[in-house]
């Protein structure tokens, strides 16, 4: 007979693949091609009630996003100058790369029992960041710039998120409370700012 743990925790790797959109935006940008992310990390499930269905998790984990759009970042000196892409320009790429260490804390809401790994879920709460790298670069016949350690990069960001489905398969969405810029960064006196919504995909691994 295969003794039943009525002490379990659902201890998850969890890995997501998002569709990345930005809102907010200034006057003139937009996002071109598509633009993806990827999340994945481990979560500590921490029980609350006595059948075990509804728990608090956190833990830690990395997120890289990019986004294609037409706001051309340069330097001048150590000051990042801003500027839109003029319609017709024929250019590679134009893209803002971000690495994230991740600590999510969220709630749990589930229906799972000790016989079976197979429920349904709604997991929903906060993600704080820590942006690890953020580099834009431009790409054209004539030049490839990239620009790193940008200071106007908001470095500690928020997020709220939530993820609802069934055993492994999860749709999964994350607004970024915090905007991408600080309100330093500037666009023809407008602020650059720009708040993400990922939308995809979360797939949890026990």
């Amino acid at each position: 007979m295969i003794a039943v743990d009525s002490l379990y925790r659902e201890d998850q790797f969890y890995v997501g693949f998002t569709y990345n959109l930005l809102l907010d935006t200034p006057d003139g940008v937009s996002q071109n091609k598509f633009s993806s992310g990827f999340t994945g990390g481990f979560l500590r499930d921490m029980p609350i009630n006595k059948k075990r269905t509804i728990a608090i998790a956190t833990g830690l984990g990395v997120t890289y996003n990019k986004y294609f759009e037409n706001l051309f970042i340069s330097n001048v000196g150590q000051t990042a100058q801003y500027s839109i892409i003029a319609s017709g320009t024929q250019y590679e790429k134009n893209k803002y790369d971000q690495i994230l260490i991740d600590v999510p804390l969220e709630f749990r809401w589930r229906t799972s029992t000790p016989e079976s790994h197979k429920f349904w879920r709604i997991y929903s709460g906060f993600r704080f960041s820590y942006l690890a790298l953020g580099k834009s670069r431009y790409v054209d016949s004539n030049y490839n710039i990239q620009v790193t350690g940008n200071n106007d990069l908001n470095k500690i960001q928020v997020g709220a998120y939530l993820s609802w489905g069934y055993n492994t398969w999860n749709f999964y969405g994350y607004y970024g409370l915090t905007p991408l810029f600080k309100s330093s960064a500037k666009l023809n006196g407008q602020s650059v700012g720009m708040n993400s919504l990922n939308l995809g995909l979360m797939f949890y691994i026990l």
